[in-house]
C-alpha cells in the first residue's frame, strides 16, 4: 500500500492529511472551508485514493494560508507514498464534462513542478472560497510533489462547474499517472529517474 501521513504546522494553519494512493475513494475532510472541502472530496472519489484531511487555519483572515497549505501537504503526501515511482504510468490525463464546462487536465509525475493554468471564473467565490485560490492550490501541489501539470477550460460559464471539473479531471488524470504498468521496468524515463 502506498501510503503517507504529513503533518504540518505553522502560526498560520495546522494540517495533519493521511493519503492512500491505492485507495477506495474514501475520505473525511475538514479544513473549515465548505466549498474547499467539496472540491477536495472529487479528488479522493475521482481518484480512488483514501484522503483524510483535519485544517485549521486562519480563516477570520480570508482562505488564502488554509487552500495553499493544504496544497503544500497534499503534494508532498503524494510524492512521500509514490516512494521511488518504479512501474508507475507516470503521465495521466483526462476531459471532462461538467454540465456546460468542459476541462482538460494533463499530467506528467516528472519531479520538475510547472504548472499551466487556463481557466476563468465568472464569480470570485464560490460559498467561502475565493475562485484565485483554485489556481493556488494546484500550484502548491505541483511545487512539492514535483509535477507538470496542465489545467485548460475548453468551455463554461458557471464558476461552480468550472471548479468541480477542473478538481474532477485532475482526480482521474492522477489515478491514471500513478497506477502501474507490468511493463514499465524501474521508471519510464531514459534517464533512469524520475526526480529533479
Amino acid at each position: 500500500m502506498r501510503t503517507a501521513v504529513i503533518e504540518r504546522n505553522t502560526y498560520e494553519t495546522q494540517i495533519k492529511m493521511e493519503l492512500n494512493i491505492d485507495g477506495r475513494g474514501k475520505n473525511d475532510i475538514s479544513t473549515g472551508i465548505g466549498f474547499f472541502d467539496h472540491m477536495l472530496t472529487h479528488i479522493s472519489k475521482h481518484g480512488f485514493m483514501d484522503l483524510n484531511v483535519i485544517a485549521k487555519g486562519d480563516i477570520e483572515v480570508d482562505c488564502h494560508h488554509t487552500v495553499e497549505d493544504v496544497g503544500i501537504v497534499f503534494g508532498k503526501a503524494l510524492q512521500k507514498a509514490l516512494g521511488d515511482k518504479k512501474g508507475i504510468r507516470r503521465y495521466g490525463f483526462f476531459v471532462l464534462p461538467m454540465d456546460e464546462a468542459l476541462i482538460l487536465c494533463s499530467l506528467d509525475i516528472s519531479g520538475r513542478p510547472y504548472l499551466n493554468f487556463d481557466a476563468q471564473f465568472n464569480t470570485d467565490r464560490c460559498g467561502d472560497m475565493d475562485m484565485e485560490m483554485v489556481e493556488e492550490f494546484f500550484r502548491a501541489v505541483c511545487t512539492n510533489c514535483g509535477m507538470n501539470l496542465h489545467i485548460k477550460m475548453l468551455s463554461g460559464k458557471n464558476s461552480h462547474h468550472i471548479a468541480e471539473g477542473i478538481f474532477k479531471a485532475f482526480g482521474k488524470a492522477l489515478d491514471m499517472a500513478v497506477s502501474f504498468d507490468e511493463r514499465i521496468e524501474g521508471v519510464l524515463s531514459t534517464k533512469g529517474m524520475l526526480e529533479v
